[in-house]
């Protein structure tokens, strides 16, 4: 079994900066691809960034592309998001993925992972 914990969320103003961590423990043999998603209220989790098949491209939504910025580490078993110029509308759960293999050729749609955190909260006020 496979568990994911995220840290590194809170309340920051407009134009602040947050970084994001996620840890796998458990049997992580082999490492992970790993993805940050997110949930606001009413909406549905969306793609905010994360690795292509084989790790040749880097996925971010059109909305924090050049504020966000995703790393692995070296046994890709955690994944970070750095999080700069903090929106209001950034405001969200922020969820770490991860799976063996991606299911599928989309790592931005959330049925590409097995395994999921419990979430840490991003609160952006202008």
């Amino acid at each position: 079994q496979v568990q994911l914990v995220e840290s590194g969320g809170g309340s920051v103003q407009a134009g602040g900066s947050l970084r994001l961590s996620c840890a796998a423990s458990g049997y992580t043999r082999g490492g992970f691809y790993m993805g940050w998603f997110r949930q606001a209220p009413g909406k549905e989790r969306e793609g905010v960034a994360c690795f292509s098949r084989g790790f040749r491209s880097t996925y971010y939504a059109d909305s924090v592309k050049g504020r966000f910025t995703i790393s692995p580490d070296n046994a890709k078993t955690s994944v970070y998001l750095q999080m700069n110029s903090l929106k209001p509308e950034d405001t969200a759960m922020y969820y770490c993925a991860a799976a063996p293999q991606l299911s599928g050729d989309d790592c931005y749609r959330p049925s590409a992972y097995r395994y999921w955190g419990q979430g840490t909260q991003v609160t952006v006020s202008s």
